[in-house]
């Protein structure tokens, strides 16, 4: 069986992640599999699996079925950062669904299902650790169940979260940090920090644990 997984940025957080899953399929399993970071790398075979993609994936059949994995209890919750998003809603046990890519985003019918749990003071590091953690697990246990597998259409009333961009990223001077502490936790030091402005000053804020 040919698999390929593809994560269309080399930069993202989860390429280690797709790193060691690829390891571990080859382990575990008789396939031909690889990692890929672009779209026109794809090639027929049986399964693609699509890891945290910018972009949307559009030749669907060229693959016997392309596999997302999205955290939310789909319908709800479609669209972008959907960890980031029920964070900041003060959740911390969140739904990570794996189902099959289809023309509409985030629509097609839902395999599996796990809870990441969180304690409340995980950073952004150990937020994506979890999820990664996960991520592969919910691959493996497809890869185990394969082909005996019944996919679940979804039901229900749909929602979407919007695209985060660094202004979401902006600490309001007039609150605490305790009610903006979960905001602290999903900011990027590098990419997209947390910031405030006083006296129309920008000043970049960085968080870490100190050492015990």
């Amino acid at each position: 069986m040919k698999v390929q997984i593809l994560v269309d940025n080399k930069e993202s957080w989860i390429v280690p992640y797709a790193i060691e899953l690829v390891k571990e399929i080859r382990k575990k399993f008789d396939f031909e599999v690889k990692l890929i970071h672009n779209h026109s790398e794809v090639e027929s075979g049986d399964l693609l699996f699509l890891l945290s993609c910018e972009k949307i994936f559009k030749k669907l059949q060229r693959n016997k079925h392309n596999l997302v994995i999205h955290e939310s209890d789909l319908p709800k919750g479609k669209g972008w950062s959907p960890i980031t998003w029920q964070i900041l809603e003060g959740k911390n046990r969140i739904p990570i669904t794996l189902f099959e890519a289809a023309e509409k985003v985030d629509a097609g019918q839902i395999y599996f299902q796990d809870f990441i749990v969180f304690e409340g003071h995980e950073l952004l590091s150990e937020i994506k650790e979890k999820q990664g953690f996960l991520t592969k697990n919910l691959i493996l246990k497809f890869l185990e169940t394969y082909p005996n597998i019944i996919g679940t259409p979804q039901s229900g009333e749909e929602s979407f979260y919007n695209r985060r961009t660094p202004k979401d990223s902006q600490l309001d001077i007039e609150q605490s940090i305790n009610k903006q502490f979960n905001l602290l936790r999903v900011c990027d030091n590098e990419r997209y920090p947390a910031y405030f402005v006083k006296d129309r000053i920008k000043y970049v804020l960085k968080i870490f644990k100190a050492d015990e």
